[in-house]
């Protein structure tokens, strides 16, 4: 920009891609045609600066684009000579990728604050080295029974949080080692001492260039009951086998093993007798019934069955049932 009358002389291919402009759009043009300073950060700096022909420092601007947008930049003015005429060469950086990725950027944290507080499921954050509390949500509030102020800044170990203290460190080093886990068992305990069955699962994530931790608690108390009472029913009415449909007992087949027991082993580990032994089970006979097919006594019969409940890890017939039909029980009883 020539100084003496504040008119664009020469431009070049880098400033028209950055705007948007063609070079006869600009050339001839005056400074307040196309205001490159018109949204600068310090603007009367800037126009001291270019009355008295001075360097214009680097600041940040808002430029008109010629299709009405706007554009992110950061300008700055050095004072050159052009066929000898004063002018102020401006030079300029696009901003306008971090102003997206900022914009972004609070979007997202918008919509993860939204979803965090609006969450049916208690949600707490953590910071990783004391394991504060430093925000947590309505929902964790109504399943522990602490209240925002009694909550936010205490670690998790003085709230007692959860009846098994090791659970903390095993979930923390479980962190260290995979960055996140789902579905962990564990028991909470409440402010008022009552105990909650749980599933929880963790992340570690970055919070204001912090690393934190995100807990996400899952209350499963009633299906937990209710997956025992089940077991329960099933125990009793397993006492007489004679009438218990097989078709009921293969819609009960999903019924898992209370959540954390060892993982039983698989039938290629069990023996040809022990196998017709669980095939008679699924097949609803009672012991006289069972015993009499294999042609043995009850006694060895019971003894059968004890190894057997021993091996798969239960110890009752209905757990044992449910974990034969899952693996496709009864099956073809091998011929003696």
């Amino acid at each position: 920009m020539r100084l003496a009358d504040q008119r664009y002389v020469k431009v070049n291919q880098g400033f028209l891609d950055l705007t948007g402009y063609q070079k006869d759009e600009v050339l001839g043009r005056a400074l307040y045609d196309i205001d490159i300073l018109k949204d600068a950060a310090a603007l009367d700096v800037a126009k001291e600066r270019l009355r008295e022909g001075r360097m214009v420092p680097q600041m940040q601007a808002d430029l008109e684009l010629p299709d009405g947008g706007r554009k992110l930049v950061i300008v700055a003015g050095q004072p050159v000579e052009l066929d000898d005429e004063p002018c102020m060469l401006f030079s300029f950086a696009d901003l306008e990728p971090r102003r997206q990725a900022e914009n972004e950027l609070r979007h997202s944290e918008e919509r993860f604050v939204t979803t965090f507080r609006l969450a049916p499921v208690a949600m707490a954050i953590t910071t990783w080295d004391e394991r504060l509390l430093c925000d947590t949500n309505d929902a964790f509030h109504q399943l522990t029974g602490w209240s925002p102020d009694e909550a936010m800044g205490k670690a998790m170990p003085a709230l007692r949080l959860w009846e098994e203290p090791k659970f903390l460190d095993a979930a923390l080093e479980d962190l260290a080692e995979r960055t996140a886990f789902r579905g962990r068992d564990a028991r909470l305990r409440a402010k008022d001492g009552g105990i909650t069955d749980c599933l929880v699962s963790a992340a570690s994530i970055s919070l204001r260039k912090d690393t934190c931790i995100l807990w996400v608690i899952q209350d499963i108390h009633e299906r937990r009951h209710s997956e025992l009472e089940l077991i329960g029913a099933i125990e009793a009415v397993m006492k007489d086998t004679n009438w218990f449909s097989r078709t009921v007992v293969e819609k009960l087949a999903n019924l898992r093993a209370p959540h954390g027991a060892a993982r039983p082993v698989e039938t290629s580990e069990l023996t040809r007798r022990e196998k017709e032994v669980l095939s008679l089970l699924c097949e609803g006979g009672d012991d006289a019934a069972i015993a009499k097919e294999m042609g043995v006594s009850r006694n060895t019969l019971r003894n059968h069955v004890a190894r057997v409940y021993a091996k798969i890890g239960v110890n009752r017939r209905a757990q044992a049932i449910l974990w034969a039909r899952e693996r496709g029980y009864p099956l073809q009883r091998p011929i003696r």
